[in-house]
């Protein structure tokens, strides 16, 4: 048997061992963020790049997912993609005649049905009922300063496109048919717009449904930011000072409760005034206590009290209704959506890149 005073001095150097690191290990947890989300950004693929001599990488801002397996998108270089097993494998069209044109928003109703948007000059719609294999020609508005920004639609028969102030109202078109033919909303009708307002075509996302019988949109520019409900133009707090600077996207989860986010495209790092939320319908907006680590150009509700925001500087999420934000990728996206019927979230952005989130 052992020496009895070693055994004492083992056990009075095991306690201290204990005193000492014990408080260390606490410290580290409690200085983890409290309700991190366990969710990261995986890379499914990415587009094929134009063969032309000097032409640029696909540039994708247009996501539509039907469910979690169907899945579309549209981007520059007359770019259309389309997924039907849930991102694994895609399809790639370059759209005849539309090589050098960008597609910045799609809308898909399932595997063979899709709308796209050529934004400007001219400014021009087109629809698929084949997979995509052949299109459509069903809008085209060749008005000098066109731009159509955005598209949403309430459900198969009901859509609309905002687009950039032509004469000083915002250009606004209906369709009721699904999308096989389009209705200019009368001039004198127009929502007015400020001498250097616009929107901004940066994720399709500056329009959207806010009830069955109306729809939303955001504004940006050097002087001012608004909300759009109606007949109503409601100011907003985000940042502004630039053309690059305002609203970029809007997130509604009920009349009453929206998220608008963006910043300034032009330094997307910078976390100023570019994110509020309000509870009310746009009479008061809050500021998050932890904003988006950067300019967000797209946010999405992807349940009742988690929401994604993604922009060129990477991508966050919030568990609480947009009050604190978590950066989990530093990789920039233009776009995310959630499945309409499903759960699965997918991002695109730049260079091409498609990807989902994973929790």
């Amino acid at each position: 048997m052992k020496n009895p005073l070693y055994y004492i001095l083992f056990l009075v150097w095991i306690a201290l061992f204990c005193c000492f690191f014990t408080p260390i290990g606490l410290l580290a947890q409690e200085t983890q963020p409290a309700g991190t989300p366990h969710a990261s950004i995986q890379l499914l693929t990415t587009s094929p790049q134009a063969s032309a001599p000097g032409a640029r990488p696909t540039s994708i801002r247009g996501l539509s997912a039907v469910s979690d397996k169907i899945v579309w998108v549209s981007g520059s270089n007359g770019t259309v993609g389309r997924s039907v097993d849930g991102g694994a494998t895609w399809t790639w069209t370059t759209v005849p005649g539309f090589e050098k044109r960008d597609f910045r928003d799609v809308e898909a109703f399932d595997q063979k049905t899709a709308i796209i948007m050529a934004i400007a000059e001219p400014a021009d719609i087109l629809k698929t009922t084949d997979g995509g294999k052949t299109w459509k020609l069903v809008y085209e508005n060749k008005t000098v300063g066109m731009f159509m920004d955005a598209m949403e639609f309430w459900n198969h028969d009901s859509g609309i496109i905002v687009g950039d102030p032509i004469n000083g109202r915002f250009f606004v078109t209906r369709t009721f048919d699904g999308g096989d033919s389009w209705h200019d909303i009368p001039y004198a009708e127009l929502p007015k717009a400020d001498s250097t307002e616009g929107c901004f075509a940066t994720s399709g996302t500056n329009i959207r449904a806010l009830s069955p019988a109306s729809a939303c949109f955001v504004s940006g520019g050097p002087q001012r930011s608004r909300l759009f409900i109606r007949d109503k133009a409601i100011d907003l707090p985000l940042l502004n000072g630039a053309t690059s600077t305002g609203a970029n996207s809007i997130a509604v989860k009920n009349p009453h409760t929206f998220i608008v986010t963006g910043g300034d495209f032009a330094k997307d790092t910078v976390q100023d005034k570019n994110c509020f939320l309000t509870l009310d319908g746009g009479a008061t907006w809050i500021r998050p206590t932890t904003p988006p680590h950067g300019y967000r150009g797209c946010v999405e509700y992807i349940n009742d009290s988690t929401v994604l925001c993604c922009g060129t500087s990477g991508v966050d999420i919030s568990t609480d209704n947009g009050m604190n934000w978590n950066l989990i990728s530093s990789a920039g996206f233009h776009v995310c959506h959630r499945a309409k019927k499903g759960k699965t979230v997918f991002l695109a952005g730049s260079n091409g890149r498609i990807a989902k989130l994973i929790f």
